[in-house]
């Protein structure tokens, strides 16, 4: 299969997937217990309908989501708005439009994300081939045992450690915010270390799996300097397969900091779709999660085309098979159109 029928068969899985959690997600919500309404009467108009700018979208609301409009009819209105990137405005934020709140804060969750993930492979890749090539060691030993630590506390847990020591004891970084570029310190940090420790590992295995592989035992033979072959051979080969874990962390970070935003007061989309769950803000609790699916979808497939492109393995097994194919392709159409068509049972060889 080439690349572009991959392409085109993962972009119809993706639409197709895309209805389907749209489906799911709206129709969950029609089914949650309470309403936007119900929350805005018992917090006294806190979630921000009260005043004029409610005033002044209340029209468009009740024309989108009003009572008198039928759920399904709600769903196409949101669906068909959604094909244009026009999503209505938001229940808690009446003057401003889901896809402007989304294009706000998916920036920051963005930034958070690229650092986060950047810094989890400067110190994982080092790690993870030093506590390959010193495998059953100390150092092996000592440093799975702590990114195991580090990867079995949960990241709000991690921020609240670093709150404690660097804002609250060394007092050096400030516990919450976003007015500077000292407010990604602690939560760059918090969400680094589950990343670090699962890409350290996975360097580990990867190299160690390579350390094994026939080439590097004849380059050794050779003559080659193990630094070398280690550094050419071994490493670039073991780094190759972990784009295919990177891309979808990465993704994983971009629509997973919710815990992280909302406890160090960041603008981001993690904290957005927080406060539209809490307040059932409908539009803008479909916008994000829509948004997540897609971010979550293209990761993937940019990953795998990626892949496909870095290791010369996989271009090769396509190649393969397409010339496969054609070759099948052409045997049965020779063999369809000659007298002697059985020719590959009776043991006539095939002409072409």
């Amino acid at each position: 299969m080439g690349y572009v029928e991959f392409l085109l068969r993962r972009v119809l899985r993706m639409v197709l997937s895309l209805g389907v959690i749209s489906a799911l997600t709206f129709f969950l919500l029609q089914l949650a217990p309470g309403n936007f309404a119900d929350i805005q009467r018992a917090s006294s108009g806190a979630t921000g309908m009260a005043g004029q700018a409610a005033q002044e979208v209340a029209g468009e609301f009740a024309t989108r989501y009003g009572s008198d409009v039928p759920a399904w009819q709600q769903y196409l209105i949101f669906m068909r708005g959604a094909l244009t990137w026009d999503l209505g405005p938001s229940y808690r934020h009446p003057g401003q439009t889901v896809e402007s709140l989304i294009a706000q804060g998916f920036p920051v969750s963005a930034t958070l994300a690229v650092l986060a993930t950047a810094l989890a492979l400067i110190i994982a890749v080092p790690v993870g081939m030093l506590a390959a090539l010193r495998q059953r060691s100390l150092l092996d030993s000592g440093s799975m045992f702590i990114l195991t630590l580090g990867h079995a506390l949960p990241n709000y847990l991690t921020g609240v450690f670093l709150v404690l020591i660097f804002a609250g004891g060394l007092r050096i970084l400030p516990a919450a915010g976003w007015t500077g570029p000292e407010n990604l310190v602690l939560p760059v940090l918090a969400l680094a270390v589950g990343p670090l420790a699962v890409l350290a590992r996975y360097v580990r295995s990867s190299m160690l799996e390579t350390l094994r592989e026939e080439y590097v035992t004849a380059a050794l033979a050779k003559g080659g300097h193990p630094a070398v072959v280690t550094v050419r051979h071994v490493l670039r080969n073991s780094l190759v397969p972990l784009v295919t874990v990177t891309g979808p962390m990465l993704a994983a970070l971009m629509t997973g900091t919710v815990f992280i935003e909302t406890m160090f007061r960041i603008p981001g989309l993690g904290l957005a779709f927080t406060q539209a769950a809490s307040s059932r803000d409908m539009p803008l609790l479909m916008g994000t999660t829509m948004f997540f699916a897609v971010i979550l979808m293209v990761t993937n497939l940019a990953v795998d085309l990626l892949y496909g492109l870095l290791d010369p393995r996989v271009r090769a097994e396509s190649g393969r098979k397409n010339r496969g194919s054609r070759t099948r392709r052409q045997r049965d159409a020779h063999a369809g159109d000659s007298p002697v068509g059985e020719g590959s049972r009776t043991g006539v060889p095939s002409l072409d």
